[in-house]
Parts: structure tokens; sequence; C-alpha cells
């Protein structure tokens, strides 16, 4: 700002205040301004009092309505009982009622009901706990939805929002050791009803679900020859990495005669299942609730959406419209099963369901069957005799280390002969000029041919290692054997380890320091620059030195709110690998090793008849022209 500009500034300010000192009001103005505000106050306030008076005596000419009471202490019974008949027809008695609530447990799960809808109200697994020690709830409330819906006189039908009459025995709910049972009706007059009846079986996860209709045929609207079942719940964090568990958080569903498919668990989702489905689950991290048809359900809408709201502890909303076959007879009965329960592999694999088990996501292909055949057993018979779970995930890193040293070692030597080769590729390079480039990459090549050298014979028993490794990567994070145990510095396997909190979060990182993360990241580090110095050839591209180096940096933000076993177990592989080579290379002897490559060049060289195919047709080029 100059000098002009400045003085410019100021006296515009000094106008604007000569301006208003000037038109100030004065102290007659002021007064006078005061009594009209106060004048136009009195007669505001005189209206509203008017006002109140007139609601008070209406309020006092009809009854108060409460959050408590029904529509009936507003209108006489007569027009009430004339609404519900026009809103629910044949259902118009159930549509007034006091909500009741009756529970169902045995030792493992505690299923409350509510007498609105007939449905499951709450669950909680009795065996769990959350992250921060509060029972597991995998739903729970009014905002559950779990009903039938359908057309009877033209009228839609919810049951979720009807009054059902219990049917049971206190005596029978109160023993948990022997099978419980309760009924729901719903009576829609004349001997017609609807009934929900659930059986928990003692020591179970499962519950027995059937829907039996009682002269629905006459009930439901003309030619309808199916129901739909809707099924909603708000999914609550249990983990203690709430973004890492929404992450395996999300609707799997089996359809008959198909694979197991699922919603995607990043993003918002919906599906239209229009062929036959045997089961859908509402899956997290850990723990399922799942519904299974005995028989079939005809096709489904399915849905997951991320919540958004202010209940910090709900991650999800998952919804289901699930279509269910009514054969319009006079009775009718069809047979479901629920599922609340652990994501444990066994234990799901016990349930006579088709590819229950599959709800925990050991990987596709050949990264399933490592973890199926080979991670499981191997993993549940140490787990059988050792309590320790990071004492256990040492033994199996040491039992895959002993099972691949064969390839390791073939690895190393591959490496080993690179390493002694390296003087005569330097005298290739040096005799032959950079700009030759194909030149000089057909002498290195007749090099290793001639001595018996594979330049990727190192790759492959490298390669055959990697479906282990991805296999890990999928089998920690969904290994509720892991869950809540603690090791070390670490209190949960199944989740990150935190040494350090940040107290905010820093982009890609999270708000906290995993120090198994970051030792994993040291050793990985460690292990390429021994890599490098030990076959100076794979640097020789160029960045490829970089990003050998960039990729364990990569790891640090990836594993940081990882499952801390995970970050354990590929730690540990790195130390075993050390210790691995530091053997190798005290039996090694590469002078010996080099001897055996120079004896090698004496030797003919052996074309193979793929070779011999291409040089002939070289050959036969070259005679055309």
């Amino acid at each position: 700002m100059d000098k002009n500009t400045v003085i410019g500034i100021i006296l515009i300010v000094v106008i604007f205040g000569i301006f208003a000192w000037v038109n100030q009001p004065s102290e007659e103005e002021v007064t006078k301004a005061k009594q009209q505000r106060d004048s136009i106050e009195k007669v505001i306030n005189d209206s509203l009092k008017t006002v109140a008076l007139q609601l008070s005596t209406v309020e006092n000419s009809v009854p108060t309505l409460t959050s408590n009471d029904s529509a009936s202490q507003v209108l006489p019974d007569s027009l009430i009982e004339k609404k519900n008949e026009d809103i629910y027809g044949d259902f118009s008695k159930a549509a007034e009622g006091t909500t009741k609530f009756i529970t169902l447990e045995n030792n493992k799960i505690k299923i409350k009901f509510s007498t609105l809808g007939g449905r499951p109200y709450s669950v909680e697994l009795k065996e769990y706990k959350t992250y921060d020690s509060l029972p597991l709830i995998l739903f729970d409330g009014d905002s559950t939805v779990f009903g039938l819906n359908f057309f009877s006189q033209n009228k839609s039908i919810s049951t979720n929002n009807l009054f059902f009459e219990p049917n049971t025995s206190d005596s029978l709910l109160k023993a948990v050791q022997s099978s419980q049972k309760i009924t729901m009706r719903l009576n829609a007059g004349k001997g017609q009803y609807l009934e929900f009846v659930y059986e928990l079986p003692p020591n179970s996860y499962k519950m027995k679900f059937r829907i039996n209709t009682i002269g629905f045929d006459k009930v439901i609207t003309n030619n309808a020859n199916f129901m739909s079942l809707n099924w909603d719940i708000f999914v609550s964090q249990q983990e203690k990495g709430k973004d890492f568990e929404n992450s395996y958080t999300t609707v799997y569903y089996k359809y008959l005669d198909d694979e197991v498919d699922y919603l995607s668990e990043t993003t918002d989702s919906k599906e239209d299942l229009r062929t036959k489905v045997k089961w859908l689950a509402f899956k997290q991290q850990f723990f399922s609730a799942v519904l299974m048809a005995n028989d079939v359900f005809l096709s489904a809408t399915v849905s997951s959406n991320k919540y958004i709201g202010s209940q910090k502890r709900l991650i999800k909303i998952f919804k289901s419209e699930i279509t269910i076959p009514f054969d319009r007879k006079p009775s009718e009965s069809r047979d479901l099963t629920f599922y609340f329960g652990p994501n444990h592999y066994n234990t799901l694999a016990k349930q006579e369901m088709p590819d229950l088990e599959k709800l925990v996501p050991l990987g596709w292909g050949i990264f399933g069957w490592i973890n199926r055949f080979a991670v499981i057993p191997i993993f549940n018979f140490l787990g059988g005799f050792i309590a320790s779970y990071g004492l256990i995930i040492f033994l199996l890193t040491l039992i895959i280390k002993l099972v691949l040293f064969p390839l390791t070692y073939k690895s190393y030597l591959s490496t080993a002969k690179m390493k002694v080769l390296k003087p005569q590729i330097d005298e290739i390079n040096a005799r032959i000029p950079k700009d030759k480039t194909m030149e000089r990459q057909q002498a290195t090549m007749a090099l290793y041919k001639k001595v018996g050298v594979n330049p990727l014979g190192g790759c492959l028993p490298m390669a055959l290692q990697m479906p282990i490794l991805f296999a890990m990567f999928k089998f920690f994070p969904a290994s509720i054997e892991l869950r809540q145990k603690s090791f070390l510095w670490a209190t949960d396997l199944s989740s990150y380890d935190s040494v350090w909190n940040f107290g905010y979060d820093i982009p890609f990182y999270g708000d906290h320091v995993s120090l198994f993360c970051l030792l994993m990241t040291a050793s990985t580090i460690i292990y390429t620059y021994q890599q490098n110095k030990m076959n100076p050839q794979s640097t020789s591209i160029p960045g490829m030195k970089v990003m050998m180096y960039l990729m364990p940096v990569m790891f640090l933000f990836m594993f940081n709110s990882y499952a801390s076993g995970l970050s354990y177990y590929y730690l540990l592989a790195n130390l075993f690998t050390f210790a691995q080579m530091y053997l190798i290379r005290r039996f090694v002897d590469e002078k010996a090793i080099l001897a055996k490559l120079n004896e090698n060049k004496k030797n003919p060289v052996k074309k193979s008849k793929f070779q011999e195919r291409l040089e002939l047709m070289a050959k036969q080029r070259k005679l055309k022209k």
C-alpha cells in the first residue's frame, strides 16, 4: 500500500464517523421510540394470552393424548373401530395393544421377543463381550423390522406393526437347559390366524422358526402366491477398530444352485436376487445373524448402507425383503432357521446348511484351499494344547517356514549363482557399448545358457510361496480365535496394537502407532537390502530399486490398522528367513559354485526343441529373402 492509499482509507473512516455522529437521534427521539416499542410488545403479549386461554379451554373439553396412550383416548370407540377396519380389515383388532417382552435363552444366546410384530426384538451372545466389555448385542430396539407383508381385502398389511398374542409357559422359559418354545399368534377373525413359532434348543446358536397360516387362503388377496418377509437391522460396533470392522461387515447370501455372494463392504450397495435363495446373512467381522430356509426363498432384495447419524456405535443399516411361497391352502407351514452366533469356521460347518462356513472370508481359489486344508487344521491342533495364541502363531510360522525351506534353499542357490557370475556379466557390459542393448542381452543370455543357469530360477520358488503369504493375509483378520487375545503389548491380536495414540487422525495412517507394524516394516526393509546385496542384477531395471524399498513403506500405512496378529506373523516370517539365510550361507561354498559353472562351459549346449524350431524358422526366412 502506498501513501495515497493509506490517506484515502483514513479519510473514508473519518467521513463515516462524522456521518454517524451528525445523524444520531436526540434524547427526545430515543424516548419516543422506546414508548412505541413498549406499546407494540404489550399488544403482542395480550394477544398471546388470549390465544393461550382459548387453547386451554379446548384442551379441557378434549381428552389429552400422551405418548403411552392409544388413539382410543381421543376418539370414541366406535370411530376407532371403524378407522382400524378401514386400514387393517380383518386384522383391525390387532391394531391396538400393549407391548410386552418375552425372553428365550440357553447357555449361548439370549433372545428377547416383542408382542408388537411378534418378532425377535434383540439378540445377545452370552459367551462374548464387545471390545469395551459391554454385552454383545447383534441387534436391539424398535428400529429392528421383522414381519410379513401381504394384501388382504385390498389393504396392505404389515405384521411388524400389529400386536400378537403370546402363548408360552413361565416355567418353560426359566429352563435354560431344555428346549424352549414360544408361539406368537395374530388373529384375523373367524378362526383365521397367523402364527410365528420360535423354538430354541439347548446349547445351540440356532433357533427354529415356523410360520403357520390357518385359513389364510380366504384372507390374502386372490391369486397371491407369495408373501414378503421384511427384515431390517441397525448394526452396532463390536470391535476396537471400527473402520477395520466396517470393511468386513456386509450382507451375504447363498443361491440355491450357485455360490455364496455378498454386497460391497466399502460402499452402499443393493442387489435384487431374482432366483431362488437358500439363506441370507447380516454379517459382521466376527458375528452373524442368518436366516435360512429349510426349503427355499423364491427371491430377495438386500441392501447395505453406511449409517449416517448421531449414534457413534452404529456402523451400517441392513435391509432385506424376502419372498416366501404361499400355496393358498387352508393350512400351511413354512420352516426356517435362525443362526445367531460367531463366524467360526468349524462351528459354521456343523450347522447343516450348505456353504455357511463361507461367512469366514478365507480367500478365493488356492488361497482358500491353503487356509481350509492346511492353516486351520494346524492352528486348531496347536490350540488344543497351547493357551497362548502368540506362541501358536510362532509355531505356525515355524512349521510353514520349515515346509517351505526346500524352496527357500533353491531360491538362495539360484541367487548365489547369479552373484558369482556378476564379474563375467560386468566384463560383457564393459566390452559391449551401452547403445547396443540387444547385443548385450544376447551375450548375457548366452553366458547363462553355457553355464546352465536360469536367471528366473530364484523367482519361481518365491512365486510358489506367494499364495501362502496371501492366504495368511486373509486368515488372521477373519480368525475369531484371536479376538481379544493378548500377547506382549498387543491387547487384541485380531485388531491393531497401539503403543502411542496421537489424539488426532493422520490421513492414510491413523491415530495411533502400531509397534508390530513398525517392526514388520523394518525387517522387510532389511530383508530387501540383503536381497539386493546378494543379487545386484535384480535392481538393474530403472526404478526397480526405488520400488523395492517403497513397498515396505506402503505396508507401514496399510497394516497400521490391520490385525496385529498378521503383522506379528510377517515379522516372524522375516526373522525366520534371516535365520535360514544365515544357515545356508554357512553350508554353501560360492567358490565351489563358480567352479561348477565354469566346468559347465566345457559341455555342449543342449538346445530345446522349441529353440531348434525358432532357429529353423529364422533360417527359412533368410533363405526366402
